[in-house]
């Protein structure tokens, strides 16, 4: 949320630092997002370079994008491009929309002074993390080796499951990450179409455990324009679901650090997802219970507890749903799996039943896990269940005297709450 005084202050620094850095969460696609000249991603903030100059202007636009500064600050003399004091290198994520309904606003709890958290449990050390291998201007072009439906009969929309075949590169990434997609052709502008990020849904192995390809789960965007009511269809996930074997696919990436799995195979991971949100956490699945990837991996044997909640508008919209139903049956004391479906089930007070409604039934357990120091929580889907996942988490929280809003900012600068939502 925009706080005048916040901004005020920030011209108040010394007369040296002319520029200043807008920490900004919550930037929407919108006919207006098209305009700007930075790329916008919409993990976690974006951090936007601004003159003093243009900082009235700036705030302006990124209220007119939906967006919310968080923090400002000037841009010290000795600071580096490194990806939080420069523009965004990453462009819109366009994931298309799932199942939520409106959320409330967290009600405030008592206040209870917290224990200071652990130093931040790094993933991989960042030398091992692969970032950006290749970039939009030269990009890598792979090959679409399968595209499977994953929506069943009667459910809604269309999502794929795409498999790219990258062995005649060097496309190296982690879990987590993702990479991104440039679609073939111009805007209607006459210039070549941006690129979107789309979660990587297969373990660095790939599919098929060779480290040859990657493999991405996309639901076709489409929806009805609002004044002419004829059907629009999103550029790069249309061009993605029509993909056939053989056909080319430019690759950017890997971009993404936040939604890494910690290296410790005790730890304990919840995961709470929307739609293709799903996507990052079949790749985590997969590395921690799958056969073939168990023996590829002789040095992370997973021995902690896996907990999926799994938002969707009816059953046949569960994606990969006999491939989790699997891993839960084989790995009962390791794996639970609990869906959401909010056309087919109810909540406690007889309606539909969302994810945050599912959060809020079982709001005790994950409190009273998410406690110990070895869990971290990842969420990724639409934006809109946060608020009610907040308002569940803080209704328990605040039975043991303790304020949820504090709790979790402890726990992101420990490294324990991972946000990728849109």
């Amino acid at each position: 949320m925009y706080n005048s005084s916040v901004a005020n202050g920030a011209t108040n620094t010394e007369s040296g630092s002319r520029v200043f850095v807008y920490e900004v969460v919550g930037l929407r696609q919108n006919e207006e997002t098209d305009k700007v000249n930075y790329p916008i991603r919409r993990s976690g903030s974006v951090f936007i370079t601004v003159p003093y100059n243009r900082m009235n202007q700036e705030m302006q636009r990124i209220s007119r994008l939906g967006g919310q500064i968080v923090s400002i600050r000037p841009l010290s003399l000795d600071e580096t491009a490194n990806g939080k004091a420069t523009p965004a290198t990453e462009h819109q994520r366009t994931q298309s929309e799932q199942e939520s309904k409106p959320m409330t606003q967290t009600q405030a709890e008592s206040a209870q002074p917290l224990q200071e958290s652990k130093p931040k449990a790094k993933a991989k050390a960042e030398s091992d993390i692969p970032v950006n291998i290749y970039r939009p201007n030269s990009p890598f072009v792979g090959k679409c080796l399968s595209n499977e439906e994953l929506v069943g009969d009667g459910g809604i929309g269309t999502v794929r499951h795409l498999i790219f075949d990258i062995s005649a590169g060097d496309l190296r990434y982690l879990e987590g990450q993702s990479i991104g997609i440039i679609p073939p052709g111009n805007d209607n502008k006459g210039k070549p179409h941006k690129l979107r990020l789309y979660s990587i849904a297969s373990t660095r192995h790939g599919d098929y455990v060779d480290d040859k390809t990657v493999g991405l789960c996309v639901r076709q965007l489409e929806y009805k324009h609002p004044e002419t009511g004829e059907m629009v269809y999103g550029v790069c996930s249309t061009f993605l679901c029509n993909l056939k074997a053989g056909d080319d696919v430019k690759i950017t990436g890997p971009t993404g650090k936040e939604m890494l799995l910690p290296e410790d195979p005790n730890a304990n991971i919840i995961m709470l997802a929307t739609g293709t949100g799903i996507a990052p956490f079949r790749a985590y699945l997969w590395r921690m219970f799958k056969e073939a990837e168990r023996k590829a991996n002789p040095d992370y044997d997973f021995k902690g507890l896996a907990w999926l909640i799994f938002g969707i508008p009816t059953s046949p919209n569960i994606l990969y749903k006999q491939e989790l139903e699997e891993l839960q049956q084989q790995y009962p004391d390791n794996f639970r799996l609990t869906y959401a479906i909010s056309r087919e089930q109810k909540n406690s007070q007889g309606g539909r039943m969302y994810i945050q409604d599912r959060v809020a039934e079982h709001a005790e357990e994950l409190w009273n896990l998410i406690q110990k120091e070895n869990t971290h929580t990842y969420i990724c889907g639409l934006k809109g269940m946060e608020g009610g996942i907040d308002e569940a988490l803080s209704a328990a929280s605040a039975k043991d005297g303790v304020n949820w809003t504090e709790y979790q900012r402890a726990m992101k600068r420990a490294g324990r709450w991972h946000v990728e939502t849109y």
